[in-house]
C-alpha cells in the first residue's frame, strides 16, 4: 500500500509518502512549492489525505462537513477555519474579501481564513485525482486518542502527545529521522495524521463527514 499526508508549511507544502504496511514502512518527506507539484509527488498512491478545503460552500451556508467536524472536535473547533464562497478567493486583500463575505454570508471572515485563502485557491486550480481527500488532522488525532485532552500542537506536551497517538500506527522514531529543513515538527505531525486518514480511505474503513459532491463534482465531505 503506498498512501500519503499533505499538510501546509509557509515555503509550500509537506508531503509524506509511505509505502507498505506496518510499523515498519518506508516513508519518503519531501517539501515542494505548489499543488501542482503535490500532486506530481503522490502520483500513484492509493489515497492521500490533504490538510485543505478541497470543496467549496455552494453558498452563503457553511459546509455540512464543517458544522460535523467543529461539532466533533469541541473546544479545538478553532482550527477549522470556515471555509469561504468563492467570490472570496477572488479577493485581492483582507479588507477585501472581508466585504465580499459580508455580502455574501453576513460576515466578514477572519484573518486566519485569509492567510490560508492562497493555498486554496492553489488546488480549486488543479485536477484532483479521485484518490486524493480532505482531511483534519485535528480530527484525525482525536480519533486516535479519544481519551486524550490534547494541548496545542505548538508546544512540547502537544507535539509529545500528538506522537504518542501515532505511535500505534508507525514508529515516529524511525519517520522523522529525515525531515526537510522547511518543514516544522507539528506540520510533519499534521502531514502523518493526514495519511493515517488516507490509510482508511485506502481500506474503506474512513468515516465521511458531510459526504456529497460539489457542482464541480467534488467530494464536500472531510474524511476521518
Amino acid at each position: 500500500m503506498r498512501i500519503s499526508g499533505v499538510d501546509g508549511v509557509p515555503t509550500g507544502w509537506v508531503v509524506c509518502v509511505l509505502s507498505g504496511t506496518g510499523r515498519a514502512r518506508d516513508v519518503r518527506w519531501s517539501v515542494v512549492p505548489s499543488a501542482s507539484d503535490v500532486l506530481e509527488v503522490t502520483a500513484g498512491c492509493d489515497a492521500v489525505g490533504i490538510d485543505i478545503p478541497l470543496a467549496l460552500p455552494s453558498g452563503a451556508t457553511r459546509r455540512d462537513a464543517e458544522v460535523l467536524a467543529a461539532a466533533r472536535l469541541g473546544k479545538a473547533r478553532s482550527s477549522l477555519f470556515p471555509t469561504p464562497p468563492a467570490p472570496v478567493l477572488d479577493a485581492t486583500s483582507y479588507v477585501e474579501a472581508c466585504a465580499v463575505a459580508q455580502q455574501l454570508t453576513g460576515r466578514k471572515i477572519s484573518l486566519q481564513a485569509w492567510n490560508i485563502v492562497p493555498k486554496i485557491r492553489e488546488f480549486q486550480q488543479v485536477t484532483l485525482p479521485c484518490t486524493a481527500v480532505e482531511a483534519h488532522p485535528e480530527l484525525s488525532f482525536r480519533t486516535l486518542a479519544p481519551g486524550v485532552d490534547l494541548a496545542s500542537k505548538k508546544t512540547a506536551r502537544g507535539a509529545g502527545q500528538r506522537i504518542a497517538a501515532l505511535s500505534g500506527w508507525v514508529d515516529p522514531a524511525q519517520l522523522f529521522g529525515d525531515l526537510p529543513a522547511a518543514a516544522r515538527l507539528d506540520d510533519a505531525l499534521d502531514a502523518l495524521a493526514a495519511a493515517w486518514t488516507a490509510e482508511r480511505v485506502a481500506r474503506g474503513t474512513a468515516e465521511f463527514l458531510g459526504p456529497g459532491t460539489d457542482d464541480r463534482g467534488r467530494s464536500v465531505a472531510i474524511a476521518v
